[in-house]
């Protein structure tokens, strides 16, 4: 190998080094696609839900009670368990790949991925809560999938680039889904589920992990 050939050798290391050191690159395929999968149980026990408020509205109508706000809080606690039951099953293959590596998982990279991902992610929260508590129930799918697109991005400064497309899809189909009111579950269903399945397949695939 020529000085000239060793220097760039030389020159890719150092940069492959950096990025490594800069840049949370530690996430699994699998964590997409186990998300994905969770995301698909909870939008079928979010439908189950949703036919028996619609028996329950009934009777409440006949009773004189108004519970439509009840239930929206109930359904958004189910969303958020399930938000949470995807993100520790995304977590558990992530430090299952950090340890068959020997890295360190917590690292100052990481930290920044993380703190980047939940900001957005708690003010979505919070905004959804209070969507469905003054009566704006339709558009907290819709809200979710808005926020965790954003969260999506801001975290995508710190890990892969390609975890940005994910993030921008998740924007443009929830800007779609406020276009149709009443079919929150089923995009709910496409954004955290389906596209999670299909890019966490895609990243497996790519770095086969």
């Amino acid at each position: 190998m020529s000085d000239h050939q060793q220097s760039l050798q030389d020159l890719a290391d150092i940069r492959r080094m950096m990025e490594e050191s800069s840049r949370f690159l530690s996430l699994s395929g699998l964590s997409g696609v186990s998300a994905g999968i969770v995301a698909l149980i909870g939008a079928y026990v979010g439908q189950l839900y949703l036919v028996q408020w619609e028996l329950e509205s009934t009777l409440d109508q006949i009773m004189g009670y108004d519970t439509h706000q009840e239930h929206l809080l109930k359904l958004v606690g189910i969303a958020l368990v399930i938000l949470i039951c995807a993100a520790a099953a995304a977590s558990f293959f992530t430090i299952r790949r950090t340890k068959a590596r020997g890295e360190r998982l917590w690292t100052k990279a990481a930290r920044r991925t993380m703190i980047n991902l939940l900001l957005p992610l708690a003010a979505g929260g919070i905004f959804c809560i209070q969507l469905a508590w003054y009566g704006a129930g339709l558009l907290v799918a819709p809200a979710m999938l808005i926020f965790y697109g954003l969260a999506v991005i801001n975290a995508g400064k710190y890990t892969f680039k390609e975890i940005r497309m994910l993030g921008a899809s998740e924007i443009v189909l929830g800007l779609i889904a406020a276009f149709f009111p009443g079919h929150g579950i089923l995009f709910w269903a496409i954004g955290f589920g389906l596209f999670h399945i299909l890019y966490g397949t895609i990243m497996y695939v790519k770095y086969k992990r």
